[in-house]
């Protein structure tokens, strides 16, 4: 079977350096917010160009305490896109505030900033653009926007570490940039884990605190806070991939380069890179019609592809009720759902399993 992501193929290929690194922290019998964190919130905050990192328990995390020290909470709004990752609108619901979902670009599949003017309103207080599948949104277009209307821009980075957008690392651009290090990221735990980078000392300073139930140097709160706290074994963990970041970044390119290549004449829509920006192809994600004929044909002949997502946020039952919509809808989102499929894509991906896949599509599209 080859794998839509393969979290176990890098842990195979560093096993030796892994448990050399959980072995040493465990031997130094401090797990929780220990110099393994900070030194990891160091170093990641220097890859990215900010000044300060916090590292959290969760992406999902990442963004409510992004949210909660900006002061945002019930009565406000703020703008997001349905076509991602429950856990951006999840995130805002979290906080008592309403998601305001605008459709994405057909292109690039990110937020579509000639539609925020219209979504902005009196309770706007935020926006939150998706860096989707490791390709960045259109940071220029979005920070000017929400400059002239004063508003917080948050970047959803789950899926984007090390991307680039004209030469500026994801996350670094608006207020606070969000990070998942779930196991299948491109920078990834072997558990939950997230971080925060900002270069605004006040809210590096509250996030911190909110982290922690709140607490200051003293253990005593001014506000209630979370329990979202990365561990040391991860935080080393994370110190040691990060290293290799780009290089694993470049891999993945290299298996997206083959795909293009590979699947040129073929009936699909390959993934349309952003001028002036790397994509660093967390997933491959092309558009086909007949996608779930095409999906199920792949696993029988043992490649598992992914739908990224085959159900948009705001078509969730337990999320509609939540979320404001504009008066036409999210025909984009809606009509992506129908059409996306993700193929195997990870740094340890061989070249013979990137032709298997590509026979397998010239086979069943009757090339």
């Amino acid at each position: 079977m080859i794998h839509c992501s393969n979290p176990l193929a890098q842990y195979k290929k560093n096993k030796k350096k892994i448990l050399e690194t959980i072995e040493r922290v465990l031997l130094k019998g401090n797990y929780i917010l220990g110099n393994e964190v900070a030194a990891f919130e160091k170093s990641f905050a220097a890859y990215c160009g900010t000044k300060y990192a916090i590292g959290v328990n969760s992406g999902t995390d990442a963004l409510i305490l992004a949210l909660r020290s900006l002061g945002i909470g019930p009565g406000d709004e703020v703008i997001t896109v349905s076509h991602t990752a429950l856990a951006t609108i999840a995130a805002v619901i979290a906080v008592h505030a309403t998601p305001v979902l605008v459709d994405v670009e057909s292109d690039y599949y990110t937020l579509n900033p000639s539609l925020l003017k219209k979504a902005i309103t009196s309770k706007t207080k935020a926006i939150i653009p998706v860096h989707l599948y490791g390709q960045p949104a259109d940071m220029g277009a979005i920070i000017k926007i929400a400059r002239n209307k004063g508003l917080y821009v948050i970047e959803d980075c789950a899926q984007a570490a090390g991307a680039l957008y004209d030469g500026k690392r994801a996350g670094s651009i608006g207020d606070i940039g969000c990070f998942s290090f779930y196991p299948t990221k491109n920078l990834a735990a072997f558990g939950d884990g997230g971080a925060l980078i900002t270069n605004n000392a006040r809210l590096a300073e509250k996030i911190r605190r909110l982290r922690q139930y709140g607490w200051d140097e003293r253990r005593l709160t001014q506000e209630p806070g979370l329990n979202s706290r990365l561990d040391e074994i991860h935080a080393a963990i994370l110190s040691l991939k990060l290293k290799d970041l780009d290089k694993y970044n470049a891999a993945r390119s290299k298996i997206a380069h083959f795909y293009k290549k590979g699947m040129a004449g073929l009936s699909l829509k390959p993934p349309k890179e952003r001028p002036n920006t790397r994509h660093v192809y967390h997933l491959y994600v092309i558009a086909c019609q007949d996608r779930n004929l095409l999906h199920d044909s792949l696993k029988k002949g043992g490649i598992s592809a992914g739908i990224h997502y085959p159900v948009p946020g705001h078509l969730h039952y337990g999320y509609h009720k939540h979320c404001k919509l504009p008066s036409g809808g999210l025909p984009v989102t809606e009509s992506l759902a129908k059409t996306i499929l993700s193929l195997p894509i990870y740094p340890e991906m061989t070249v013979k399993e990137v032709t298997q896949v590509i026979r397998a599509l010239k086979r069943l599209l009757g090339k």
